[in-house]
C-alpha cells in the first residue's frame, strides 16, 4: 500500500496576500501542514511520500528549507483562478508516479489554508475510508453554522427569493436533515477517483468525516486574526 500526501500551495491569494507563508505564532502557515504530513508519514507502514505543487519560487525555496525538496513547479494554467483542486492534484501526482516509478494507492491532501487539525483527526478518517472499499473519496466537515432548510435562501427562476432546500417536511430545524460545512481541512483520495476526471471533490461517493473541534479555513484577513487570537490564548482544546 503506497500513499502520497499532497501540499497545494498557489503563489497568488487575493484575500490574504502570500497567505500560504504568512507567519503565524513563529513560523510559515505552509509549515502547519507540512509538520502533519510528517507526523502521519511516520506512523504509516506503507509507501509514503510527501510532495508540494506551487508556481511560486518564493514557496518552494521556503518548503525547501524543511528538508523535503521538490523540484515539480505547477504550470501557469493550474495556477489560474479557473484551475480546479483536482486537476492540480492530479497533475502533482502523475508527475511523482513517473518520477518514482510507483502507483500509488491513496492520496492525502492537507490543504495549508486549513491546519486545524491533529493526527488523530486524518488516522480516524483514514480508517473510516479504507473500511468503506467503495468510496472514491473522503473529506473532513463540520456542523453547519446555517441550514438549508431554514435559513439560507437563494434566488429563483422569476427573481424572488426562497429556500435553498424545501422544509414542507419538517416542522422544526431539530428535524431536518443533518448538513455539514466543509472546512478544506483535508481530503482523502482513492487512485481511481482521478482515473474519472472529477472536476470537484463531491462524487456519488464520497464520505465525510466530522471534525469534532472547531477547525475553519482561513480566507480573509479577519480569520487569520481570529485563529492567532486562539493560539495565543490557548484556547484551542486540541493540539495542532
Amino acid at each position: 500500500m503506497s500513499l502520497l500526501i499532497t501540499l497545494c500551495a498557489r503563489g497568488g491569494s487575493v484575500g490574504i496576500p502570500k497567505k500560504n507563508i504568512k507567519n503565524l505564532i513563529g513560523k510559515p502557515l505552509i509549515k502547519y501542514s507540512y509538520d502533519h504530513a510528517i507526523e502521519f508519514k511516520s506512523i504509516y507502514s506503507g509507501k509514503c511520500h510527501i510532495s508540494l505543487s506551487t508556481d511560486s519560487d518564493e514557496i518552494k525555496k521556503i518548503y525547501n528549507s524543511f528538508g523535503n525538496k521538490v523540484n515539480y513547479k505547477r504550470n501557469k494554467r493550474l495556477a489560474s483562478n479557473n484551475a480546479s483542486k483536482t486537476e492540480t492534484i492530479k497533475d502533482l501526482l502523475e508527475y511523482e508516479e513517473n518520477r518514482l516509478n510507483i502507483k500509488f494507492d491513496y492520496i492525502l491532501d492537507l490543504d495549508i489554508s486549513s491546519p486545524l487539525r491533529n493526527l488523530n483527526d486524518l488516522n480516524q478518517a483514514f480508517q473510516k475510508f479504507q473500511l468503506n472499499k467503495d468510496a472514491l473519496n473522503i473529506f473532513s466537515v463540520s456542523k453547519a453554522n446555517k441550514n438549508p432548510y431554514f435559513n439560507m435562501v437563494e434566488k429563483g427562476e422569476h427573481g424572488y427569493y426562497n429556500l435553498v432546500k424545501s422544509s414542507e417536511n419538517f416542522n422544526s430545524r431539530q428535524k431536518s436533515p443533518n448538513v455539514f460545512d466543509m472546512n478544506a481541512s483535508f481530503y482523502f483520495y482513492r487512485r481511481s477517483f482521478f482515473e474519472r476526471k472529477n472536476l470537484t471533490v463531491i462524487t456519488d461517493k464520497s464520505m465525510i468525516y466530522e471534525i469534532p473541534h472547531i477547525c475553519f479555513d482561513l480566507d480573509h484577513e479577519i480569520d487569520f486574526s481570529f485563529i492567532e487570537y486562539l493560539m495565543i490564548n490557548k484556547l484551542l482544546d486540541f493540539k495542532i
